[in-house]
């Protein structure tokens, strides 16, 4: 069992780093001891994806900054699950930690399949953890409570220490049909909360929703029948983790007298895992992309990556006519077999509008049962309640709204105690009531290409105005003692090239340097700083005054003799 601390500074407290106040880039803390002796376990490690404001950038990290100057204080890293939001940034950042990591056998499949694909550079530490299993990681006692989700072996954790007892639901819903693996056990959850279940922190994704979700058994069913009646090929794009929803879709086509292809990289490291861990049967059957050129309209079933309008990815390509292979014709069947991650609606939209421009037909679960969520909806929420019995929540998994939506359905179920931090907020969770005692640093990392770069401050953030208002260089030479020896030359780019009068932007630019300079005593003209820092104001007012926007200034002031 777990070691015990010094009884008389036990504290049990709570952090998250990310996946408080939005749905992706999950790293939650969990603390024993004092302020200035805590002992930390991390729960997972996951990124998220860009939004509009970001351009440029590839995926989103999580700033460790607050645990990497406490890490020979933590414990190790347990990943609950193998979705990008949970563990896809370990490969980035894992070497800040240096910790152990800890997951269930497809878990950890999955993770040594992105290891594989970095070429074995990083080694860390792996432990792997059977389904249902118990450990012990520096004080605390953790055990992995196998739940139903829409990637296998989804993992609660029952976090025992002396201080109290946490029950990390990680992402969840309750599914009496799962495709793969077993529904959730009432009993072991039943007799975790007779042992007594102080806080439980919960997804809250699907607050939003009444009742309990249809079960993917349920979609199974409905896409073999979609897929039967179809004329022509089929595509169904979905989350590649989604091994089920994989398992259901080689079903149906193969009911339907159909070869499976499939097309993405993504999806064929998902294949191999689930076949390695035995969640897909040894002779699983498909056939690669290059064969589907092969085949009859009528013959196939496509499976492809891109569901969130990735550009790379094949369904994109294969929309815009770019995929070596796959080609779709009018009449073709596209199926949406996933849910719009909050930010991607462009980039959706604009491959749907490719595909009607093919003129495939376009099917999404707003139309028709071919998904279903991971994460529950009220009623589900409620039963967990009843059977845990907790003596206070901490909503998690959301974004403000759904952690303010589930803290006041916890209260109306009668949990007393709840409490609604972000990211950053440390709370103590026992002894007495939640409450939150202070903060730590956080923010967003960026992987920008090859780099990894910060979110506050650098390139993204300059991307960011660039692409509002535009730039203006402006660049001339002057010797030591201040005369000027060249012809200014002026670039501008993402600025309107003539004013309202129909006068050129870039002669307003010439005209605002070189009557600036003029200005300026001759005396004073080899303070080279003061002559740049004059011009950039100047050419910043005289664009402001014509345009009505203030764009990046750069001045290139070459020193020559």
């Amino acid at each position: 069992m777990a070691q015990s601390p010094d009884k008389k500074t036990d504290e049990l407290v709570f952090l998250a780093l990310g996946g408080l106040g939005e749905i992706g880039m999950n790293v939650y803390l969990y603390g024993l001891g004092p302020v200035q002796n805590r002992q930390w376990l991390m729960v997972d490690l996951g990124i998220t994806f860009p939004g509009p404001t970001e351009p440029g950038v590839d995926i989103v990290l999580p700033d460790l900054r607050f645990i990497t100057a406490e890490k020979a204080s933590l414990a190790g890293l347990v990943v609950t699950h193998a979705h990008e939001d949970h563990i896809g940034a370990i490969i980035e950042l894992w070497p800040q930690l240096e910790v152990p990591i800890y997951a269930t056998p497809f878990t950890m499949g999955m993770l040594r399949a992105k290891l594989s694909e970095f070429g074995g550079r990083l080694k860390p530490a792996l432990r792997e953890i059977p389904l249902g299993g118990r450990f012990d990681a520096g004080p605390f006692n953790v055990e992995f409570i196998t739940m139903t989700h829409s990637i296998p072996e989804t993992s609660g954790l029952a976090i025992r220490t002396p201080a109290g007892t946490i029950f990390h639901t990680s992402d969840w819903k309750l599914d009496p049909e799962p495709v793969l693996g077993k529904p959730i056990d009432p009993e072991k959850l039943k007799s975790l909360g007779r042992e007594g279940v102080d806080v439980l922190v919960c997804d809250s994704t699907n607050v939003l929703r009444d009742g309990v979700s249809p079960s993917e058994t349920e979609v199974a069913n409905s896409l073999a029948a979609i897929i039967k009646k179809a004329p022509h090929r089929v595509a169904v794009t979905s989350f590649a983790s989604n091994v089920g929803r994989v398992l259901a879709v080689a079903r149906a086509a193969h009911a339907a007298g159909r070869h499976l292809v499939i097309a993405g990289r993504s999806l064929h490291r998902v294949i191999e895992v689930g076949i390695d861990t035995g969640h897909l049967p040894p002779d699983f059957k498909y056939l690669d992309q290059e064969e589907y050129g092969y085949l009859e309209r009528s013959q196939i079933v496509v499976l492809l990556t891109g569901s969130q309008g990735e550009p790379r990815a094949a369904l994109s390509r294969a929309a815009d006519g770019e995929h070596p292979d796959i080609k779709f014709s009018k009449g073709d069947l596209v199926i949406y077999s996933s849910r719009n991650i909050p930010g991607n609606e462009k980039a959706i939209g604009r491959v749907q509008n490719a595909l009607a421009r093919l003129g495939c037909e376009i099917l999404t679960d707003s139309e028709d049962l071919v998904h279903v969520t991971g994460h529950p909806r009220r009623g589900e929420l409620r039963q967990m309640y009843e059977w845990i019995e907790p003596k206070a929540l901490v909503p998690m998994h959301g974004e403000a709204r759904h952690l303010r939506a589930h803290a006041r359905y916890a209260a109306e179920c009668g949990i007393k105690n709840v409490i609604v931090p972000e990211d950053g907020a440390i709370v103590r969770l026992a002894p007495g009531k939640p409450t939150i005692i202070d903060d730590a640093p956080v923010g967003r990392l960026y992987r920008d290409g090859r780099l990894v770069v910060p979110g506050d401050t650098g390139p993204v953030r300059e991307r960011r105005k660039l692409s509002a208002v535009g730039i203006a260089v402006a660049s001339f030479a002057m010797t030591p003692r201040g005369e000027q020896v060249s012809d200014v030359m002026a670039i501008l780019d993402g600025i309107p090239h003539t004013t309202r009068d129909g006068d050129s932007m870039e002669d307003v630019v010439l005209d605002a340097v070189e009557g600036t300079i003029e200005s300026i005593p001759k005396a004073r003209r080899k303070n080279h700083e003061l002559v740049r820092d004059a011009v950039y104001r100047a050419v910043r007012a005289a664009i402001y005054e014509e345009w009505g926007k203030r764009p990046i200034v750069k001045i290139m002031l070459h020193v020559v003799e």
